[in-house]
């Protein structure tokens, strides 16, 4: 399954805010139906927004002022803007060429998914090995196959997965929702916990390594990620627990010099007092929601690309 994609002049992806209960796929035929499935978080992963961005731009049909738009729409995510920029590079060509140009991103990021997925199986040592991963980082986070959950697959593939440890990933539950759901499509045994038992199951041992993605790598290797990341890297360096992040080239941001530099990206108290339009706070209670931290360098024990293994 492809969870974005340019389908007959439009693009079509899977609406994730409707998993696991129902598999929509949803029709974009304007930069605004794009950028909303964006904010929304019908399309989300940083893999999988990097495409969005690069057939962005085929919507766009030359107008700077929605592509700039497009581009702005989530800022920690570095994907997003870099695969704009991709596209975008091509448009004194002609609409042709900056289609060509997208389907490049979306074609190379499969390639990488599945790269990263060999390489961090090759990384990990042990034949049944007990994987703890927060978020949703599968082939819903890119086109196909994923980042953490490609290596992850990869395992499972090789017989070599004992079992996923699946942290709930709040405010939004993309763990509970998204990543159990992959997970029991491709048949690979499971457990979901709260995000907060994650450093305490690490400490009880049992735990192999930790996998992660991430929405923006520092030039310096400080990591963001989804909130519960950096709680998980503590937890995994007390234990001696290998803490890896696999992502793609696209992610890392040479740009952005440390961590400290990463806007991290504040989403309202609507994720938090509310869950699918319950309430479940006091009303008018206020909330802080960061949607991401930033995992220090020296707490990552290695970062996955498609190309190489980086120990920062």
């Amino acid at each position: 399954m492809r969870t974005i994609d340019w389908v007959d002049g439009a693009v079509e992806l899977v609406d994730q805010t409707l998993l696991p209960d129902k598999l929509v796929m949803l029709r974009i035929h304007t930069v605004g139906e794009l950028i909303d499935a964006i904010q929304r978080l019908a399309v989300r992963g940083a893999p999988a927004l990097g495409v969005a961005g690069a057939l962005g731009v085929v919507l766009a049909d030359g107008d700077a002022e929605r592509i700039a738009a497009l581009r702005a729409a989530r800022p920690t995510a570095v994907n997003l803007a870099w695969g704009v920029d991709r596209a975008a590079a091509h448009l004194g060509k002609g609409r042709e060429a900056v289609l060509a140009a997208a389907l490049k991103v979306r074609d190379d990021d499969i390639a990488a998914c599945l790269a990263m997925g060999e390489r961090g199986a090759d990384l990990l040592e042990g034949d049944r090995l007990r994987i703890m991963t927060v978020c949703n980082t599968g082939s819903l986070a890119a086109v196909e196959r994923g980042t953490a959950l490609g290596v992850i697959q990869t395992l499972h593939e090789r017989g070599r997965l004992a079992e996923v440890l699946v942290l709930e990933t709040r405010p939004l539950l993309q763990g509970a929702r998204l990543t159990t759901w992959e997970l029991a499509r491709m048949g690979a045994p499971h457990r979901l916990i709260a995000d907060s038992a994650g450093p305490y199951l690490l400490a009880k041992g049992g735990v192999d390594a930790v996998l992660i993605g991430a929405d923006r790598i520092a030039a310096n290797g400080d990591t963001a990620n989804k909130i519960g990341s950096y709680a998980l890297a503590l937890g995994a360096e007390r234990a001696g627990v290998p803490f890896v992040v696999v992502a793609p080239e696209s992610t890392i941001d040479q740009g952005t010099p440390s961590g400290e530099h990463i806007e991290i990206e504040d989403r309202g108290a609507g994720e938090i007092v509310t869950f699918r339009g319950v309430r479940v706070a006091p009303e008018g209670t206020p909330a802080a929601n960061p949607a991401f931290d930033v995992t220090p360098h020296d707490l990552i024990s290695a970062i996955v690309t498609e190309q190489r293994v980086i120990r920062p």
